[in-house]
């Protein structure tokens, strides 16, 4: 194997960089645009790609490798590479899917309790010693017993749907097709099920296909009591919308950890004091990312070998 090079794309940490380095020969390459700079000859040895990001990978990251036979993302999340393009080529992808799973349903709870509880503000009060001075918190919002929709309610839309469950809500889903629940609420479309929750949890995958899904009419649906939840892509809702009914009371807050071109808000986020923002850490536990890494080497070493790849996506 000592001919096969690898060539590692993204924003890879030193732990995983070296997980690479213990297994196949690689160069490195920042982004998808820098695919192209990577000298002839060492382009033309390369077979594999081990990507991680959001930057688009197409048919200009393709074409420079002309023996690739492979693309391993880093994530579940696939949509910044062209699949289509891929295919065309004879280039597999593969994803990291289910072992993430449990850690973004778990940051939905919490970005859901973090938005009612009003807890980044109880933090400061107590840390600044505003509340040993007699400062106190409003009274917040009650989430166990409320009404929750999951839009999308795929692996990871079941997942947090099961947690939500313990908070003994009333739930309710919208999906390509009716799922097998235990009695949940089915809505064909996602403005049914925004005229009927008051929580609204997106859990869709991302893509052109889901580009704006939430709509305008969507986030007015769910009207002044509504909360958006985003734990998918920030590509998956009208941000712009989402933005006027927030500022306008038009619907009670949100809890965010995707964004339209993270990691570069909106400025009109930072002047909201009814929404919680994250910084795109949905996987971000040491478990998961390992758990990811090794998913994705497995993709390679399967490829490599000749194998079934683990998590094909086309």
């Amino acid at each position: 194997m000592s001919d096969v090079k690898l060539l590692v794309c993204g924003a890879f940490n030193e732990e995983e960089r070296a997980r690479f380095d213990a297994n196949y020969p690689n160069v490195y390459a920042a982004s998808p645009d820098d695919i192209a700079g990577v000298d002839a000859d060492t382009r033309a040895g390369i077979t594999a790609v081990v990507f991680k990001g959001h930057a688009p990978f197409g048919e200009a990251a393709m074409d420079p490798l002309e023996n690739l036979g492979l693309i391993a993302n880093f994530g579940v999340g696939y949509d910044a590479i062209d699949v289509a393009a891929a295919s065309e080529r004879g280039i597999k992808v593969t994803n990291t899917p289910d072992v993430l799973n449990d850690d973004v349903a778990d940051l939905a709870v919490a970005l859901m309790l973090t938005q009612t509880r009003n807890m980044i503000e109880g933090d400061n009060l107590t840390r600044s010693g505003r509340w040993a001075g007699g400062g106190s918190l409003p009274l917040n919002r009650k989430m166990t017993g409320g009404t929750v929709g999951i839009c999308g309610l795929g692996r990871i839309g079941r997942e947090i749907a099961d947690r939500l469950a313990a908070f003994k809500m009333d739930i309710h889903y919208h999906s390509r097709s009716e799922k097998e629940t235990p009695g949940w609420t089915y809505h064909a479309g996602p403005k049914s099920l925004a005229e009927a929750v008051d929580w609204y949890v997106v859990a869709l995958v991302g893509g052109k296909e889901t580009e704006g899904y939430v709509s305008r009419d969507v986030i007015n649906a769910l009207g002044k009591n509504g909360v958006i939840i985003n734990i998918s892509r920030g590509t998956t809702i009208d941000e712009e919308a989402m933005l006027d009914a927030l500022e306008s009371g038009a619907i009670a807050g949100a809890g965010l950890d995707v964004f339209v071109n993270e990691p570069h808000l909106n400025e009109r986020f930072y002047d909201l004091n009814n929404v919680v923002l994250q910084p795109h850490q949905g996987s971000g536990t040491h478990e998961t990312r390992r758990a990811m890494a090794e998913v994705q080497l497995s993709n390679v070493t399967a490829f490599i070998e000749g194998n079934a790849l683990v998590t094909p996506v086309n």
